[in-house]
Formats: C-alpha cells, structure tokens, sequence
C-alpha cells in the first residue's frame, strides 16, 4: 500500500509522526510524507524531524501563507502534481487545516481513497475556518478515525456507514506519552527551559493564538487583564505566537511584569514546562487533550470547543473571554482536578490501530 502522509505545520507533525514510526511494523505499507509548507516554520530543521524519530518530507510544497482561498488553491495545485507522480493507493490527512481539506479534496478528485484522522470533531461554529475545513474533509472521506464518542455520534448524524467509523483513541496522545518518555530519560538541565521552570515553580503556562481571541482588541483586553490578575499569585509562562506578538502591539496590549514572554518553543521545551504547570490556559485545540491526558487542570479560553470530552469527564474547563469568566475558570480547573479521568483508548497504541484497520494483514486489533 502506497500512502501519502500529509502535514501542514508544526502541530500536524506532532499526529503523524507516531502514525508514520507505526507504518514500519507493515511490510505491506510504504509511507511518504508530504509537507505543504501552510506554515513558515524556521525551527522546523532536519534536528526537529530527528526529534520526533521521522525521516524529512519525500515532498516540500512550500506554499507559503496567504488569505484561505489562495492558500488552499495552491496546496491543491502543488499536490496534483504529487499525486500524479506518486499514484498511491491511499492519502492520509490530520485534524483540520486548509492542507487537510486541499489534499482531501485532490486526492478525491484524482480517484484516492482519504483517510482523516481526528474525524468528526464539531464545534458548531461555521465562523472557524477548521470547523469548515473539518466538515468538508469528513464529507467526502472514506475512512474515519476517532479520538471521542461525540465524534462518532456526529458523523452518524451526517450519515457516515458505521463500518467506515473507528474508535482508535487519539495519535496525539501517542506522541505526548512518547515524548514524555523520552524526556524521562534526558538531562533537564539541556533543556532551554530548564532554569527558567526552577525559578518559576509554581506557575501557570498560556499559549494564545486564535484570531478570534488576538485579532480584536476589545477581546485581546480582557483576556489580558484575566491574566494579569491571576499574575498577582501566580508567575504565568507565555511562549507568544509570532501573531499574538503583532496584535499585541497594534492594540497597545501589555501584560504584568509576573507574565514571562518568551520566545515560541519546541515541541519538548514547551511540553516540559506546561505537565508541571499549576494550569495550562489555552485556546488551542491539542494542548485541551494533552492536558487531559496527562491531568493537568486546563481552562480552554474559548466559547465552544470541538473536543468535549476533555470538558465532560477530563480536566478541562471552557471559560470563555471575559475577565471574569476566565478567573472562575481556573478555580473551577483546580476543583475538578479530583474527578477528572482520561478518556477511553487514549493509551498510547492509537497509531498501531489505525494501521490493523489500514493495512488489512490479519493483525488483531489491540
């Protein structure tokens, strides 16, 4: 089986790389990756493959950034041109970037079975690009893999066959457990942020990111002034987007001298820091799972979420953009610590499924 892999940033990666180590268990799968280059990464060197145990891409597209639909017109027109060459059997996508809906799209018209993984997930909130992005790739997907009930529910819904619908658990997860491991076995002390995590303890660890958060000032402000209050008590760790960082001098943001700005991390920096954080606060999607599967209270700094299981039963808490919303989010994320538990499947062998389903060689599924 021929497979092309495709990733469009950094966080992508992070999925397909314990999808790709799992691949090398089935003589019969032969795996290519495909980085669309969506995103500008200067970190993303041959170290930062080496890290994550993958080889670099077969294929760089480098397109680049640019509005949606460009962007997306030229991810399609750079990976007909791989598909064509590469005639593979089978194109699978991650979670919900222009670069998943693209090559789904391609793959499809060129006759290529796609398979998503982190299907089905909805927020219900079409003013989101992913939520579009998620609901066009499951619409014409032959092969769904699912972190979550509620995922499986909602493709039942849009009438997807049940047996084209797989609980796996979550490849995320596998990376984080991973990950974790490995940094078990490593010096701290060659870590960027090992002195900085020594000085600071106890203290919370934000990433914020989304337009809808940073792009208008009126919610920019608030956030900002929730998360100087908490800096009263708290030192707060804030790796800030190259975007955020930009928004924040356009809407004359400042944050309290308690809120330490760095630099954007490494995957393994960042992981390092946020596991032992008192609260992640965050509005991105994986760090809700991550923080869910490893326990650490988690306030989801959004109105709606797309993974809500991590609200249901994990450590999440969704407190929207208020000042006030936001500080009784993270007492309420330290109160539901005790209760919280990790969803079902999210062991680690997600990736070893997805391929007993993929590969089709008589291997039990785990």
């Amino acid at each position: 089986m021929n497979v092309l892999m495709v990733a469009g940033a950094r966080p992508n990666f992070m999925k397909i790389a314990p999808i790709y180590r799992a691949s090398l268990a089935h003589r019969s799968v032969r795996c290519s990756i495909v980085h669309t280059g969506q995103h500008y990464d200067r970190e993303m060197s041959g170290a930062f493959f080496e890290e994550l145990e993958i080889p670099e891409p077969r294929y760089s597209l480098n397109v680049g950034s640019g509005s949606h639909a460009a962007q997306t017109a030229a991810i399609m027109v750079a990976f007909e041109e791989v598909c064509s060459r590469e005639a593979p059997d089978l194109v699978l996508v991650v979670g919900d970037v222009n670069s998943t809906l693209a090559c789904s799209i391609v793959a499809k018209k060129c006759g290529i079975a796609v398979a998503h993984v982190e299907a089905g997930l909805r927020s219900f909130d079409l003013a989101m690009p992913e939520e579009i992005n998620r609901m066009v790739t499951d619409a014409i997907s032959d092969h769904f893999f699912v972190t979550e009930q509620s995922a499986e529910t909602n493709l039942l819904r849009e009438g997807k066959s049940p047996d084209k619908i797989h609980a796996v658990g979550h490849v995320m997860v596998d990376n984080l457990l991973h990950q974790v491991q490995r940094l078990s076995t490593q010096d701290a002390t060659t870590l960027q942020a090992y002195f900085l995590k020594q000085a600071a303890s106890p203290y919370l660890f934000l990433t914020l990111h989304r337009p809808s958060n940073v792009d208008s000032p009126e919610v920019f402000l608030r956030i900002a002034a929730a998360i100087n209050q908490l800096a009263e008590k708290r030192t707060v760790v804030f790796p800030v987007h190259p975007r955020t960082r930009n928004m924040m001098e356009a809407h004359g943001v400042a944050f309290s001298e308690r809120v330490i700005l760095l630099p954007p991390l490494g995957y393994r920096d960042a992981l390092f820091l946020w596991k032992d954080a008192e609260a992640v606060l965050t509005d991105s999607g994986g760090l809700q799972e991550e923080t869910t599967a490893l326990g650490v209270p988690c306030v989801t700094i959004r109105e709606n979420t797309e993974r809500p299981i991590t609200v249901e039963i994990g450590t999440n808490v969704l407190a929207g953009t208020s000042t006030a919303s936001i500080i009784a989010g993270y007492r309420e994320c330290l109160e539901k610590l005790s209760r919280a538990k990790v969803p079902a499947l999210w062991d680690g062998k997600a990736s070893q499924r997805i391929w007993q389903i993929l590969a089709g060689d008589g291997e039990r599924p785990i």
